[in-house]
């Protein structure tokens, strides 16, 4: 059974020509041909997922770990414009997501009926395209190539794009087939852009930046949200081994060598001016997604290197605003390349910082023996519990940070929705990406974080091994933390303290809760908490509100 409308038979044939088999669709009437063909369709995997929101999350987590594109389906009106947040991070973390919506034809725009929107371009400011199609068969060429172009776009580029598909009624009529004429004009123009599609010359001049790097002293590789890749990783190490080069990873990086500096924050917190003068790097190279830090931003702000490179396959990041070089290639791409021409220099530089590196980790781990039940002293219980070879999600605010602050085993890849770092769609996330994972998924979030998103529970596709770690300090322990918020008498709509309880969404959603109060009840609940059940589990964590800033305010005065 495949609908009849030709523009959904466009659609659909569109996306199986370009590989998509996963399809996320939420309920509604006007989106009923594409629902009809995508759950029909040998090829493609459709899941149903009511909330909007939640759905564009959830498949965005699928699309993170698949490395390729995932459609949503949503019907007309409003229901389009929930897909918003998780758009922006789609664009931002360079995620591809297809984002098709079903509309009323033009002439049923602003008069008055039901469900209506001005729909086209709606997202111009964080879209890579927008393909506006037409409902009347004249324009069937002109879909074709719209369509085409957008499916090609997102798989590309890596991000999201937006097909808006018109439907006057009737909208429930079918045929037994995808028309033949239309699944073979889309296959021609699928092949004609594919093979018209020039990949990237490598225009990198590797004799000038050898010349450079070979002749400084100083060198630093900043890694941001990095997907785990084993060929980067070997030549990485390459270069961790030039005393000359030190190398910043983020828990977020996926890069891991015992030659680097892990927790970025631990180690320049407390330095001096003339510390950070001697940090200073004379070249800086970048890579990855969105940096978590806030002080190594704000470290190279104040002390630019005289040379920042940024390499990405699609456009530059001038984070720091010295940037010198834009090298438009994938990182593992360059470095093999460019490690060609390297050679070692002679240089006290990352044996240095490696030193006090080493000191301010002795000094993590000896407040850590001393302080009690906390966010900090949950964060140490959680991550050394977590099993080899998971998936470990984060959400933000002070969880990711947090999580800075520690050393992550190198067989767990770690995940968070940095692109515009909102707390938004975290569990959505996280289950998409449990969903798409062979391996178990483990999600880390903060209270505010979880509630906002709670409907990300109603979702069937929720496997019995997703495991979340819901942290409650009962409000935003980050205003804590940050520097302002204390100092008016505003605090409340700062910190959002509640008393709300993840027991009976956990009751609601036939999870397994399980709920801790000390350090000791954290260890009794995380034995067994990660092995197979006939069930998800939630452990509720709740922490002391009024202790948690001043034991992590302590913690960066005990290790300076």
């Amino acid at each position: 059974m495949f609908p009849k409308k030709e523009l959904a038979q466009i659609v659909i044939a569109a996306c199986h020509q370009f590989n998509i088999d996963t399809v996320v669709i939420s309920p509604g009437s006007r989106n009923a041909p594409l629902t009809v063909g995508f759950s029909n369709h040998p090829k493609i995997e459709a899941l149903s997922v009511v909330d909007e929101r939640c759905a564009a999350f959830f498949a965005l987590g699928i699309a993170q770990q698949k490395q390729k594109p995932v459609a949503i389906v949503c019907t007309s009106g409003s229901a389009l414009l929930n897909y918003y947040p998780a758009i922006a991070e789609a664009f931002y973390s360079k995620i591809p997501l297809v984002v098709i919506s079903a509309d009323r034809p033009k002439h049923l725009i602003d008069i008055g009926d039901g469900q209506t929107i001005r729909q086209e371009n709606v997202f111009e400011n964080h879209i890579l395209f927008s393909a506006n199609l037409v409902e009347e068969s004249e324009f069937k060429t002109k879909n074709l190539e719209l369509v085409t172009e957008a499916l090609h776009v997102s798989s590309s580029q890596k991000g999201p794009v937006h097909i808006n598909v018109p439907f006057d009624e009737p909208l429930y009529e079918t045929v037994d087939n995808l028309d033949f004429d239309i699944t073979n004009k889309v296959k021609e123009y699928v092949d004609e852009i594919i093979s018209s599609f020039s990949l990237i010359k490598d225009e990198t001049d590797y004799k000038k930046l050898a010349s450079i790097w070979n002749s400084s002293v100083k060198k630093m590789i900043l890694v941001g949200v990095n997907y785990p890749d084993k060929d980067l990783l070997q030549l990485i190490n390459v270069f961790a081994d030039d005393d000359s080069v030190l190398i910043f990873t983020e828990t977020t990086s996926n890069l891991h060598h015992k030659k680097v500096v892990n927790s970025i924050d631990q180690l320049i917190f407390s330095l001096d001016d003339n510390q950070f003068k001697d940090l200073k790097p004379d070249v800086l190279i970048t890579f990855g997604g969105m940096i978590i830090s806030k002080k190594i931003k704000q470290f190279l702000r104040k002390y630019q290197p005289k040379h920042h490179w940024n390499i990405d396959e699609q456009k530059a990041t001038n984070t720091f605003f010295c940037l010198s070089e834009f090298i438009q290639l994938k990182p593992v791409n360059f470095f093999s390349e460019f490690s060609k021409s390297i050679v070692k220099k002679d240089s006290n530089y990352q044996q240095k910082w490696l030193q006090l590196r080493d000191e301010k980790r002795e000094k993590h781990q000896q407040y850590l023996s001393k302080v009690g039940h906390s966010d900090f002293k949950t964060f140490e219980q959680v991550l050394e519990s977590i099993p080899n070879n998971s998936q470990l999600q984060i959400s933000n605010s002070a969880v990711i940070r947090y999580a800075q602050l520690f050393t992550i085993n190198a067989t767990k890849t770690v995940f968070c929705n940095r692109g515009t770092s909102g707390i938004d769609g975290s569990t959505s996330t996280a289950i998409g990406a449990a969903f798409a994972s062979k391996n178990q998924t483990i999600f880390i979030t903060g209270d505010l974080s979880f509630f906002y998103d709670s409907n990300a529970l109603w979702n069937k596709n929720i496997p019995n091994n997703f495991r979340i770690i819901l942290i409650n300090n009962s409000g935003g322990g980050i205003f804590k933390i940050i520097p302002g918020p204390k100092s008016t008498n505003a605090t409340k709509y700062f910190e959002t303290p509640h008393s709300l309880t993840a027991e009976h969404l956990c009751k609601m959603y036939g999870f397994k809760y399980l709920k801790a109060h000390t350090a000791e009840t954290v260890k009794k609940q995380l034995e067994g908490f990660y092995e197979a059940s006939e069930k998800p589990k939630i452990l509720e964590i709740f922490t002391p509100s009024d202790e948690n800033d001043l034991i992590l305010t302590s913690y960066f005065k005990y290790i300076q």
